[in-house]
């Protein structure tokens, strides 16, 4: 087993300019039936009794059968690297310039979230006000400086750094724990699945700032600001904020917030570990909708990393797993039951790449129901999309 560094060195930011520090907005104070997720400390899987590392295992099986998030703690970043990170986000989006938004507008239709995402949709071209916007890094964006916003050209080492710590080290020991849930050996999911290609190969980091909601906004949306989806990829490392906006959809078909947990990883588990895993690991719904009432006129700024397999990888279950070969597949389980249908007919199934493009370039618009198959599902109103003749399925 390779060694690890389980704890994040930053570049310095010595003879940089001047950063305004990121001052967190006050948590909610309103009650509300907040999702009750476990918390995982990850620490303990570097634990020299065995036992510890068995109950972590046991602890993170369940939680991921039975939700498919959880909270991360421990994990090597400490809170003032963390809101270093947040300070880095807010700088970009106060100082991008208008040259490098128009330079670096991003374009879906190709199959990626790369560049800059103004405050009006989910496409290239210019639709609703949604006040949402984001810069996206891929590998292209973090390898050529010229790329990225030239504000942020003097930070542009320690977002790398950043990237590297929680693909290379959080990432990867996350892994671990998940191919100990499978019972494979400690690696399976690293070596196996997941693209090594480097900050950020085949997945990508986002900074996201989502503005007060405005009134016409709202009405079209009705407070929805990002469509109820799946992630495509591995894992989905989501850096917990004051400001509740992500909600869950939970076994019993209701939305809850997701509390805020300081300076935890609020981490879910994507499409492409519900196929390897028969459906044992869950991919959760999830989505982004308007904060309660006492935080309406906050910015929510948030920092996300996608991870992602390898693009040329056809995934299908890990039959080698002693879990599957006992317990068996979950048939019924969201996207891995569309793949298994194509795989038992004989048919190929998408490759990674071609399964996240064609998400990102046919996703729909919260505020245009048009765009959307709705059919109802056991008295519940879904929308339905239909990839590679795969039906994927999401509350409206």
């Amino acid at each position: 087993m390779s060694e690890i560094h389980s704890t994040f060195q930053p570049p310095s930011s010595d003879g940089k300019p001047l950063v305004p520090d990121w001052l967190a907005p006050p948590a909610t104070k309103e009650v509300h039936d907040f999702a009750k997720l476990t918390t995982i400390d990850l620490s303990l899987l570097d634990s020299s009794d065995p036992s510890v590392v068995a109950d972590l295992v046991a602890t993170t099986k369940r939680a991921i059968k039975e939700d498919g998030f959880l909270y991360l703690v421990n994990y090597g970043v400490t809170i003032e690297q963390l809101h270093r990170q947040f300070a880095i986000a807010q700088y970009l989006h106060r100082n991008i310039s208008e040259e490098d938004k128009e330079r670096l507008l991003w374009d879906p239709a190709t199959g990626l979230f790369a560049g800059y995402k103004p405050g009006f949709g989910w496409k290239r071209e210019k639709g609703a006000v949604d006040g949402i916007e984001h810069f996206n890094f891929y590998h292209e964006q973090l390898s050529d400086i010229n790329n990225i916003p030239t504000c942020i050209h003097p930070f542009r080492d320690e977002i790398i750094a950043f990237c590297e710590f929680l693909t290379q080290s959080v990432n990867r020991r996350l892994l671990r724990l998940l191919s100990k849930v499978l019972e494979l050996d400690d690696d399976f999911l690293w070596n196996k699945v997941q693209s090594q290609k480097g900050p950020v190969g085949e997945g990508y980091l986002r900074h996201a700032l989502f503005h007060p909601l405005q009134e016409d906004t709202k009405k079209l949306g009705g407070g929805l600001r990002m469509n109820g989806h799946h992630d495509y990829g591995t894992t989905t490392l989501l850096f917990s904020v004051p400001i509740s906006c992500l909600q869950i959809y939970g076994n019993d078909e209701k939305w809850r917030y997701v509390g805020y947990n300081p300076g935890s990883l609020v981490v879910n588990l994507g499409e492409t570990l519900e196929i390897i895993s028969g459906g044992h690991f869950k991919a959760t719904r999830h989505r982004v909708y308007q904060p309660p009432s006492d935080q309406a006129h906050e910015q929510r700024l948030s920092l996300v990393l996608f991870n992602a397999a390898e693009g040329s990888l056809r995934v299908s279950p890990a039959m080698e797993s002693p879990l599957l070969q006992r317990e068996g597949c979950i048939n019924d389980q969201g996207v891995y039951n569309g793949f298994k249908t194509l795989i038992d007919h004989g048919m190929p199934v998408p490759t990674m790449r071609e399964w996240r493009e064609i998400q990102i370039a046919t996703l729909p618009e919260p505020n245009l129901k048009k765009e959307m198959k709705i059919l109802e599902v056991n008295g519940k109103l879904m929308y339905q999309r239909d990839l590679f003749g795969i039906p994927v399925v999401i509350p409206v």
